[in-house]
C-alpha cells in the first residue's frame, strides 16, 4: 500500500484538499456543548423533511419585549455576546432524572460566550450559581412584574421570573449587552450523551455524592446520561461542597464531551445525527431572533472562523460573602476588569482571572 510520501504530487495535493474540506465540519461539531450549534450542521446539510420535523421544537423569548429598553449599550467594537443556560427543571421530562432532591427550577449552569469581532478566539465566562447578586425589576409571561432585590442568590432569578430576567440580571451585573440567549434543560443534555454512546472522564480522587447519587472510585469512568447529569451537578462530594469545585468538573466534562463528538462520524450516521437533533431541539428554548434552524444555522456559520479549542475558559471572580460564608460575591476589582474586557472586545488582564474564593 503506498503511503502519502510515496503518493504523487496531485494525490498529496487531493488529500490535503479533502482534510482541509474537514476541518471546517470537524469545528462546527465541537460547538456541540458551547453553543448547541450541532443544528446548524445538521440544518445545513439535510431536506425539508428534517427542517419541518425539528424546527417546530425550538421555544423563543422575544427579548426586546421582555426586557424593553433598559438595556446597556451595543458598542461597536463588543463583538458577539451569547448567554448560555443549563436549566435545572424537575418538571416533565426532568422529573425522571433522579439525581438530586432539589424542587422547582434553577438556572444550574450558565455561560457567558463572548465572540470577538474576527470571530478568531471565544471566550465563555462561568458564573456561579451561588453568586449573590441584585435582581433587576422583571416582568414576568404573564405580565406580571417582580420587584428589584438586592443579595439573592444567582440560580434563583430563573424560577422566579424566567429567562428574560436572568438575561435582564447579567447584563445588569455586566454592563455587557447580550446578544442571544441558548437554555437547554438537563433532559435534553443527557439525551446527547446517551446519542453519542457516553463520556469518557477521569477523576483523580473518589466522588460519593448522597445528594446527586454520583458514586465513582478514583480512575477512568464512562459515564451514560444519566450519571454525566450527576457527575456535573455534584457539589457535595469534592473539595469544599461549594459549587466552585463543581465548576471545574462541569469544565472537564464538556472537554471530555467535545473530544468524544471530535472522535465520532456523526456526518456518516443520519439515524444518530436526527436522534441528536431531536432531543436538542425539544429541549431548546433561544431568543426569538434564533428560535429557527435556518436562524441558528446562520448564525452558526458566521462563527466557522472560531476554533473551540483555543477557546478560554474563566470563571468569574468571586469571594466567600462576609455575612453568609455559605455564598459567594463578585470579587472586586477583578471582576469589573472582567466585564470591561469583555465590553470592549479587550485582552482578558491574568490579575482579572484570579478568584479569591479559589485560592486565586
Amino acid at each position: 500500500m503506498s503511503s502519502d510520501t510515496d503518493a504523487s504530487p496531485s494525490r498529496r495535493s487531493g488529500h490535503r484538499r479533502k482534510e482541509r474540506a474537514r476541518r471546517p465540519r470537524r469545528r462546527m461539531l465541537r460547538w456541540v456543548v458551547f453553543g448547541l450549534l450541532a443544528l446548524v450542521l445538521i440544518a445545513g446539510g439535510t431536506g425539508y423533511w428534517l427542517y419541518s420535523n425539528l424546527n417546530g421544537n425550538i421555544d423563543g423569548v422575544d427579548l426586546d419585549k421582555a426586557i424593553g429598553t433598559d438595556r446597556p449599550e451595543k458598542l461597536p467594537t463588543s463583538g458577539t455576546n451569547v448567554l448560555v443556560l443549563g436549566s435545572d427543571s424537575r418538571a416533565g421530562a426532568n422529573a425522571k432524572l433522579k439525581t438530586g432532591n432539589v424542587s422547582g427550577a434553577r438556572s444550574d449552569t450558565a455561560l457567558v460566550m463572548h465572540i470577538p469581532e474576527g470571530r478568531k478566539q471565544a471566550t465563555a465566562v462561568s458564573i456561579p450559581r451561588d453568586t449573590l447578586v441584585t435582581r433587576p425589576e422583571c416582568t414576568k409571561t404573564d405580565g406580571t412584574t417582580v420587584p428589584s432585590a438586592k443579595r439573592v442568590m444567582f440560580n434563583s432569578v430563573y424560577s422566579l421570573a424566567g429567562p428574560a430576567c436572568v438575561v435582564k440580571t447579567v447584563e445588569k451585573m455586566s454592563g455587557v449587552r447580550l446578544d442571544h440567549f441558548m437554555e437547554i434543560d438537563f433532559a435534553g443534555f443527557k439525551g446527547l450523551v446517551d446519542a453519542i454512546g457516553g463520556v469518557n472522564v477521569t477523576v483523580d480522587q473518589a466522588i460519593h455524592d448522597k445528594s446527586s447519587g454520583l458514586e465513582l472510585t478514583k480512575g477512568t469512568h464512562k459515564l451514560d446520561g444519566t450519571e454525566s447529569l450527576a457527575f456535573v451537578r455534584t457539589r457535595h462530594g469534592i473539595g469544599d461542597g461549594s459549587d466552585l469545585g463543581r465548576i471545574g468538573l462541569q469544565q472537564q466534562f464538556m472537554i471530555a464531551l467535545l473530544s468524544e463528538i471530535k472522535k465520532q462520524d456523526l456526518l456518516g450516521s443520519p439515524t444518530k445525527t436526527y436522534k441528536i437533533a431531536d432531543s436538542l431541539t425539544s429541549s431548546l428554548t433561544t431568543d426569538s431572533k434564533l428560535a429557527n434552524l435556518k436562524a441558528l444555522a446562520e448564525f452558526g456559520r458566521s462563527l466557522q472562523g472560531v476554533d473551540p479549542e483555543t477557546m478560554e475558559t474563566i470563571m468569574l471572580p468571586v469571594a466567600y460573602d462576609k455575612i453568609d460564608p455559605n455564598r459567594v460575591v463578585a470579587a472586586e476589582p477583578q471582576a469589573s476588569t472582567l466585564w470591561k474586557a469583555i465590553r470592549t472586545d479587550s485582552p482578558i488582564p491574568e490579575s482579572a482571572k484570579k478568584s479569591p474564593a479559589t485560592g486565586g
